[in-house]
């Protein structure tokens, strides 16, 4: 948890975007603040190493981010001593000199990188711009950056966090991050384990993936010293897609400042037909875009197969269902539309999902939890593909409250089903006793059948109506004459007194 101070350093540099050096777009600050963090990293790394050096008394060797010679600038036919690309050495130079250095070499330089344990981010520098036009903005932000402490990857991964809720409490791009705490409990509902092979299709800022890994080091720790399964988790465990450059940068980055610097992150349209992904992944955590731009005839063939449709909620749902190994695992984020959409697609995938696999639980949850950037309400979809059914018993829950008040301020408060929801989901035999006036119960499968495979939690539920008796009309009546009479005696009173007067 990054303390009141760190936050307050952080505002200043995000302030100092806006105010100094001119960027208002709230993606732009923070794709050039992950730049620079970048290279205050790759020179923090490198001086760790050179400490270590000394203090065995070796000679510093050669680094694949810098060596000890010069690198040639391709872009200006000069060849720039390596110190001279540093973060140590640079953040001291005059600001007119810094700025020219930064522009001129030091970036141009980042973008080049492409090998070693920076190539998850680095390889998606090609088309990255600098656009810090000012060279007295660009001092305070590195001053203001060079104070955070980037050593403790737990403090970093917070301090990302929050600059990504800072980016969603703005107004713009909020799409991009579904709730932190929501992704928190969607993967403890799930329990990754070190035997899984994990994709978002989706990634945004990579959420996802990196709860999943904070989950793995948490509870696998010691598993984790045994190589292979360290060579799983850091190289093949992990998958992230996106059609976002710059998304696909900042999730990078937020892999990297949690100690996951070479995932499988790539750029993939994941509805194209492009994507092969077949029977590959054992776990899918996603919350896929709900609308926007698509090239309904780039749609791979397959998906459009089990759901002929433009909707992308429903499109990614049919894609899980292909790319899920047997036995594989889903928790997906979707609207309320996908639960009782009337169209054939929207009929189609569900029962495929209830059908040819196994639904195991539909979580509602209140349309304030995307709030201030949205207020659609949503659910969480879990199954596992089977292809050949096993459907039994559906398990449903109505959230009311996720630790937040559910207008656009998001203030915590104390109502919170969140752990109600994740200890009743690892126990659904004693949902059995539940009746469906409560917050969760099992639903047969036959009954959701006779619904028109409807899965939304209304229509399921028991609403108790209390049976109220109301008196018989003559008596009321015969009430209301009694009470005129007295009102009319009331009045004729006034006026005797009046007149006695």
């Amino acid at each position: 948890m990054i303390t009141g101070k760190i936050k307050n350093q952080i505002d200043q540099i995000w302030d100092t975007f806006w105010e100094s050096a001119g960027i208002t777009n709230p993606m732009t600050v923070l794709e050039q603040m992950t730049y620079l963090f970048f290279i205050k990293m790759l020179d923090d790394a490198q001086m760790q190493r050179e400490a270590l050096d000394s203090q065995l008394d070796m000679p510093h060797a050669s680094d694949d981010t810098f060596d000890y010679g010069s690198w040639h600038n391709p872009e200006t036919g000069e060849n720039v001593p390596m110190l001279n690309l540093r973060w140590h050495y640079f953040k001291n130079l005059p600001a007119e000199e810094m700025y020219r250095t930064i522009q001129r070499d030091v970036f141009p330089y980042i973008k080049t990188l492409n090998r070693g344990e920076n190539s998850a981010y680095s390889r998606f520098m090609g088309n990255a711009n600098f656009l810090i036009a000012s060279p007295r903005a660009l001092v305070k932000i590195v001053d203001g950056i060079d104070t955070l402490e980037m050593n403790d990857r737990d403090t970093m991964g917070d301090v990302y966090e929050y600059i990504l809720g800072k980016m969603a409490a703005s107004g713009k791009n909020g799409q991009f991050r579904t709730p932190r705490h929501i992704i928190r409990m969607m993967v403890e509902l799930m329990r990754p384990t070190l035997n899984d092979t994990v994709c978002d299709p989706a990634m945004g800022s990579a959420g996802f993936i990196v709860e999943t890994a904070k989950y793995i080091k948490d509870h696998y720790h010691a598993e984790l010293m045994k190589q292979h399964n360290d060579e799983h988790f850091r190289r093949s465990m992990l998958h992230g897609f996106d059609t976002d450059q710059t998304m696909l940068r900042i999730g990078a980055m937020n892999l990297m400042l949690h100690d996951i610097n070479n995932p499988d992150v790539a750029f993939r349209d994941s509805l194209s037909s492009d994507n092969t992904d077949t029977d590959r992944y054992t776990l899918i955590l996603a919350n896929p875009p709900f609308a926007g731009n698509l090239d309904y005839e780039a749609v791979s063939k397959s998906l459009l197969a089990t759901a002929k449709t433009k909707k992308t909620e429903l499109l990614f749902l049919a894609l899980f269902l292909r790319s899920l190994a047997l036995g594989g695992r889903c928790a997906s984020i979707v609207p309320d539309g996908v639960l009782t959409g009337t169209s054939n697609a929207h009929k189609a995938i569900r029962k495929a999902i209830v059908d040819d696999n196994r639904l195991e639980a539909v979580i509602s949850m209140p349309s304030g939890v995307f709030k201030p950037y949205a207020g659609v309400s949503t659910a969480i979809l879990i199954f596992t593909k089977t292809e050949a059914g096993g459907t039994d018993k559906v398990w449903f829950y109505d959230m009311k409250a996720d630790g937040f008040s559910l207008d656009d301020k998001r203030n915590p408060i104390s109502d919170n089903d969140i752990p109600d929801i994740i200890a009743r989901f690892q126990a659904l035999d004693a949902e059995a006793d539940r009746t469906r006036t409560d917050k969760s119960f099992l639903v047969p499968v036959d009954e959701i059948r006779e619904h028109d495979y409807d899965l939304a939690f209304n229509t399921y539920k028991e609403t108790i109506r209390e049976v109220v008796e109301y008196e018989a009309p003559e008596v009321l009546i015969g009430r209301a004459a009694a009470l005129a009479a007295k009102i009319t005696d009331g009045i004729n009173s006034l006026h005797s007194l009046i007149n006695k007067q």
